[in-house]
């Protein structure tokens, strides 16, 4: 049994060790900041998309489900997609998948990004969310929480959160 309850516990390590080396460490977001984040910054509608890069437990899909929207989020630890589909179960505006952000391409009908990224991540996560914003060919607004993009202004912040617009290059336009 003893055996069991180490290799049990050695997964769970890894499972959030791992995660370190590709993306930002698992920090639970504060209900309270998003709901501020999701109406007084962006005011979330019901017509919106909203994506979380890192998902963790779900709880900022959750928040943005509260508010009507569609949720997706991504992350890469399965454990904590386990937790977030087992507690948003019964909601069908909530979708939480196992992925590496590097790799999807975002849905189209995505509207809002939410991000929490580490320094060393955040100005890849801009260009890519640029590279989205003009393969897509719209306008897609980001939260981040915690950190600023860097070379963008923030269009607003709200305590820890900064709202953002990426628009489509126009590349190949006249």
């Amino acid at each position: 049994m003893a055996e069991i309850a180490f290799w049990i516990f050695a997964a769970i390590v890894l499972a959030f060790g791992f995660v370190v080396f590709w993306g930002a460490p698992y920090v639970p977001s504060k209900r309270k900041e998003l709901k501020a984040a999701f109406s007084e910054l962006y005011p979330l509608k019901k017509d919106d998309v909203v994506i979380d890069i890192g998902s963790g437990d779900g709880v900022v899909l959750r928040e943005a489900a509260s508010h009507g929207a569609k949720a997706i989020g991504y992350e890469l630890n399965p454990i904590l997609v386990a937790i977030t589909r087992f507690i948003s179960r019964r909601n069908p505006n909530i979708q939480a998948h196992v992925a590496n952000f590097w790799n999807i391409r975002l849905p189209e009908e995505t509207t809002v990004i939410y991000l929490f990224a580490v320094s060393r991540d955040i100005g890849k996560l801009g260009d890519k969310i640029a590279e989205e914003a003009t393969r897509l060919d719209k306008k897609l607004t980001v939260i981040t929480y915690g950190s600023q993009m860097p070379g963008r202004n923030p269009l607003r912040m709200l305590g820890a959160h900064s709202l953002y617009e990426f628009t489509p290059l126009q590349v190949g336009k006249a």
